[in-house]
């Protein structure tokens, strides 16, 4: 997989990117009303159990949604802590394991067995790992968490009729993405969901490759979701900037007290960071909107290459065929960029 050396090619240059780009002006910046409320909704927030999920859930149920908090781990004090700090009741924990394809399954069928329409999915959770693993199927953990977990869950979704659509407002997934996703200089189609072995001084650039994917996934399920102009259900992508959280617990002991110090002097508290999510959750403005991107609190254009309709056409299938070798196998096809077939 060839890489720019530039922006995030390392934990370095990636932390100094993350510092600069706060401290740049930003332009066309949006504003969060406290008045758009989330009465009535459904809400379903990956990697819930700390950081931005956490602080996400903290502010959804806080506007009156109904929280549903997909986590491996903090059940379920960290749902108890939610409602506290946002004084709600309507908050759910639902335990997944998102390196697990069985997992991912039997949060679906929890969701299926509730009777559970969503009306908004958050998709935040992500990993960064000290050096690769292999997953209970054979994958790379973090290929699987950070895109491939989230391709196979909206999938499934959709497949057991489990969005809210069709019945009014359009429903909303939205995508934690990263800058990070230009880095990469193309696609490695033919090592897609192999398993690399790889060590801490690569772990950023298979991160932004995986942003990468990710970014290139929303567009493509826009362009699926909503044919000739038609707004089935919307898709955001957003990056919050660098954000003061534990997804850096893994890295080597000696770096810690540093990585601390830098995260507490210069990233954004979750708090702060959260507010382009709660944006697109709650407002009246990205109504019939099929796609967006925003960084920080800025509209910006996504990197072409994740845009890009072959790409998309491409990734999608890799991801559907990959899936199927492990028996995961979705019966409604959405083809053609365009319809969701029985």
């Amino acid at each position: 997989m060839e890489q720019h050396k530039e922006r995030y090619s390392n934990a370095f240059t990636a932390t100094l990117s993350g510092i600069l780009d706060l401290f740049r002006k930003q332009k066309n910046v949006v504003t969060i009303n406290d008045e758009d409320k989330l009465t009535g909704k459904n809400i379903m927030i990956t990697g819930a159990s700390s950081g931005l999920g956490f602080e996400a859930a903290v502010q959804l149920a806080k506007r009156g949604g109904k929280a549903y908090m997909a986590c491996r781990s903090g059940i379920p004090q960290k749902g108890e802590l939610v409602k506290q700090l946002s004084g709600s009741s309507k908050v759910e924990m639902l335990p997944v394991d998102l390196s697990d394809m069985d997992s991912i399954v039997k949060l679906v069928n929890t969701l299926k067995a509730q009777q559970v329409k969503l009306d908004i999915l958050v998709c935040n959770a992500a990993v960064v790992p000290l050096k690769s693993r292999k997953t209970k199927q054979g994958l790379e953990e973090m290929f699987m968490v950070n895109y491939l977990a989230t391709y196979m869950l909206v999938r499934l979704l959709f497949e057991n009729d489990l969005m809210n659509t069709g019945r009014g407002e359009a429903p909303r997934i939205i995508f934690v993405a990263s800058e990070s996703h230009r880095n990469p200089k193309d696609f490695d189609w033919e090592g897609f969901g192999k398993y690399e072995e790889f060590t801490a001084g690569k772990t950023v650039e298979y991160y932004g490759y995986y942003k990468l994917l990710l970014g290139t996934f929303a567009n493509e399920l826009s362009r699926r979701l909503n044919p000739a102009g038609k707004i089935n259900c919307s898709v955001f992508a957003l990056c919050p900037g660098p954000v003061n959280t534990n997804i850096a617990r893994e890295a080597p002991v000696v770096f810690k007290p540093v990585l601390k110090l830098v995260f507490a002097l210069f990233f954004r508290s979750p708090a702060v960071a959260v507010r382009p999510l709660v944006y697109f959750a709650t407002s009246k403005e990205v109504n019939g909107k099929s796609m967006d991107y925003l960084f920080l609190l800025s509209r910006k254009e996504m990197d072409e290459k994740t845009t890009d309709e072959k790409n998309g056409q491409k990734l999608w299938q890799l991801s559907e065929e990959l899936l199927a070798k492990h028996g995961v196998v979705f019966n409604k096809a959405m083809v053609d960029g365009a319809k969701v077939q029985a």
